[in-house]
């Protein structure tokens, strides 16, 4: 009986010391490639070649597990540091423990004038078919080789054509993604039909003059003769809206006003999916990024605009929502 007693006890040792082991593996595993916060170039062979990212880890990442992630899409024409310079998502993304990933679209050049194939747009990427979805996806895969990711919490944002790629990595891997939040950029997928919802929060001004609100075809890109045919936002919404079960017709939960812009924030709840529809409507300002700066002047883009500071919106707002059923990351 002593015996019996004595390996209850031994079990019950090792029990308890089991989630400090997990604990201890992770941060081994970390240690293997991120040996410190902050940011990390790296790149994956792909079946079009090599493709790379930048990875961003928060302060103390390896004792917060499991890590939220965060993907940003550069603009049309931008690249991955570019995009992160004037975005402002790393403080805040920081401040909760979010991974952020910014990855470089494709083109003929290695890491300038990038775009994303975001089904109807955009240049390089849609013409060559290039695969987005599966590149993003296969990084979470490698990421998840050496740290503690939160399968589900994984979510998107992005800039212009960047915006458009993350409704497209909604829309084709919905049962991954919990909630993504676009800025500048409307839904583009060419066959809509996610097989599980995901939340929205969409941040568009209707003064933009390049990715134009009411849809219709934009002016060309600088020093080129190119030009893309916009969908409207409000058309995007709407069918998000109805993935989502949301029956709510627009309530305003917020309103600003800073240096004659406007935003005012609507919401589409309630949903019954749980997922909610949300929109930052702005009024004035052009096609930059809210509450920063760009590396195009006003004249091409627009007015910039502090009227709401886009990063802080958008990691409050993806930070709600999580995918108890998404699958394991591989």
């Amino acid at each position: 009986m002593r015996r019996c007693g004595t390996r209850r006890r031994a079990v019950g040792a090792l029990l308890l010391a089991l989630p400090l082991l997990a604990c201890a593996r992770a941060e081994t595993r970390a240690a293997a490639r991120f040996s410190a916060a902050g940011d990390h170039e790296l790149a994956l062979a792909r079946p079009e070649g090599e493709r790379s990212f930048i990875v961003h880890l928060p302060p103390d990442f390896a004792a917060r597990v499991p890590l939220p992630v965060l993907f940003a899409f550069h603009g049309g024409g931008g690249n991955a540091a570019g995009f992160q310079d004037y975005a402002g998502l790393d403080a805040p993304a920081d401040a909760r423990g979010f991974v952020v990933v910014y990855p470089n679209g494709s083109g003929r050049f290695a890491k300038r004038l990038l775009t994303w194939n975001a089904g109807d747009c955009c240049g390089f990427a849609q013409e060559h078919d290039a695969d987005d979805v599966g590149f993003a996806l296969a990084i979470l895969a490698d990421l998840a080789r050496d740290l503690p990711l939160d399968r589900t919490r994984v979510y998107a944002t992005g800039h212009s054509n960047g915006g458009m790629m993350s409704y497209r990595l909604a829309a084709d891997a919905a049962p991954r993604i919990a909630a993504i939040a676009p800025v500048a950029g409307a839904d583009m997928t060419r066959a809509f039909a996610p097989a599980a919802p995901v939340a929205l929060l969409h941040v568009h001004s209707v003064d933009d003059p390049r990715a134009l609100y009411a849809g219709g075809l934009g002016p060309p890109f600088p020093l080129t003769n190119v030009r893309v045919a916009h969908r409207a936002v409000e058309a995007g919404l709407a069918r998000w809206r109805e993935r989502d079960g949301c029956s709510g017709a627009g309530q305003s939960l917020d309103e600003r006003k800073v240096d004659g812009h406007s935003a005012v924030l609507l919401s589409f709840a309630p949903c019954s999916s749980g997922y909610d529809v949300a929109h930052w409507q702005l009024i004035g300002p052009g096609h930059g990024w809210p509450g920063h700066g760009s590396i195009l002047p006003e004249r091409i883009i627009g007015p910039h605009t502090e009227v709401i500071e886009a990063a802080d919106e958008i990691l409050r707002f993806v930070a709600r929502f999580a995918k108890p059923d998404a699958p394991p990351l591989r």
